[in-house]
């Protein structure tokens, strides 16, 4: 079985530029029930029209209903099962027992996935899950290769799915309650504020303070740094497992085709694991870590800042190209003379050029564009596709 890439997808826009730079699966919230209520989701409407995109290109769709239900919650969840069911989720990712229950009950033939908010450290634990009648288990960040193995071994028929990549929390598996104990925002209801990611002052009481060394804007003592497992996909499928997941359903698009376009590369053997490591770097993100995959690891604290700005600038997506002109529309403003580089699935990736003409729709040269959303035409000699996006050096 060929290893899923999974990629996040925070609205229907992210669903289809996942998809464009080479991922194989998405997970996605709707309205309700999902971890992520900051992010945009999906209305009813929408979860039909990603789906039937997906299908339609033989890849899949995962919805996420993994919070932790209060009583009131269930009024409404069968109703929301029977509608993921009638239009053929692909899954349905769970971390509540109750939940688990009613989705059962209600819609037979989805398929259920256990969340890694479900906490799964052991493979009691997974073999529990796999008899109550789930398909895939989404095993907790907290497991090395050799323990991800052996719960393989005990459950081999078990789909594993495991992070590769993205925004660590600080809780055990996510389960928080600094972001509700700070702010009244419930992490375990969807709402999470991400209190960790903030720098922090220490005013000393008594004689017994913790020392904490600080900067100008504070110390970000609780700040997780982030998943990088490109180096290790081969070790990680070694072990049984099947999806490679990345985290980041409220990351910009920008993020998002980066980091799935360098993944999807280095699982195909057309990008080294170390080029792959530096293509990371092209987006903004915290400093890297491996987290306890390979085994007990002290390090995986972003101390010094929440997070770096990437080595690119995300500059224009492509809109359309023929005759060695594109026509791009502009989210970040560059100007003649700018080096720009290409992401893309094809054959362009990684191509440079230099912005030699600028020209708006009018027909008018232009020295700068610094309108949001304008749409340009640029000589290009390389050939460009609609979804490449541009990105300045």
């Amino acid at each position: 079985m060929k290893v899923e890439l999974l990629a996040p997808a925070g609205n229907l826009s992210k669903l289809k530029k996942a998809f464009y730079f080479g991922a194989d699966a998405v997970y996605l919230g709707g309205k309700n029930f999902s971890l992520r209520t900051s992010a945009d989701n999906f209305t009813h409407e929408e979860l039909l029209e990603g789906i039937q995109y997906a299908h339609k290109l033989g890849k899949k769709v995962y919805v996420t209903v993994n919070i932790f239900a209060h009583n009131e919650a269930f009024a409404a969840l069968p109703e929301y099962f029977q509608y993921l069911q009638e239009i053929k989720a692909d899954g349905a990712i769970i971390a509540d027992a109750g939940v688990f229950a009613v989705a059962k009950e209600h819609a037979p033939n989805l398929e259920l996935h256990i969340s890694t908010q479900a906490n799964i450290t052991n493979k009691y634990n997974a073999e529990f899950w796999q008899n109550a009648g789930a398909t895939r288990v989404v095993l907790a960040r907290e497991l090395s290769l050799k323990e991800i193995e052996e719960i393989h071994k005990h459950c081999p028929k078990l789909e594993i799915e495991a992070f590769v990549h993205g925004a660590m929390c600080i809780a055990y598996s996510g389960r928080c309650l600094l972001s509700n104990y700070l702010t009244g925002r419930d992490a375990n209801g969807g709402s999470c504020a991400q209190s960790c990611r903030r720098s922090y002052t220490v005013t000393p009481q008594g004689e017994e303070a913790m020392p904490i060394e600080e900067d100008e804007k504070g110390t970000y003592i609780f700040n997780s740094k982030d998943l990088n497992m490109i180096e290790h996909l081969e070790a990680m499928e070694k072990v049984g497992v099947s999806s490679f997941k990345i985290e980041g359903r409220m990351k910009s698009e920008y993020y998002l085709a980066t980091v799935v376009n360098a993944y999807r590369r280095v699982l195909d053997g057309n990008l080294t694991a170390q080029d792959g490591v530096i293509e990371l770097q092209k987006a903004a993100h915290r400093d890297f870590t491996t987290a306890y995959t390979l085994g007990k690891n002290d390090d995986t604290v972003n101390y010094n800042d929440t997070q770096k700005l990437g080595t690119r600038q995300f500059i224009a997506n492509v809109l359309d190209y023929s005759d060695g002109k594109a026509l791009i529309e502009m989210r970040n403003r560059f100007q003649k003379g700018d080096i720009v580089e290409i992401l893309s699935p094809y054959d362009s990736f990684n191509k440079k050029f230099t912005i030699e003409n600028i020209i708006d729709e009018k027909g008018n040269s232009l020295e700068l564009v610094n309108k949001v959303q304008q749409k340009v035409y640029l000589a290009c000699p390389h050939t460009l596709h609609t979804g490449d996006i541009l990105r300045r050096i």
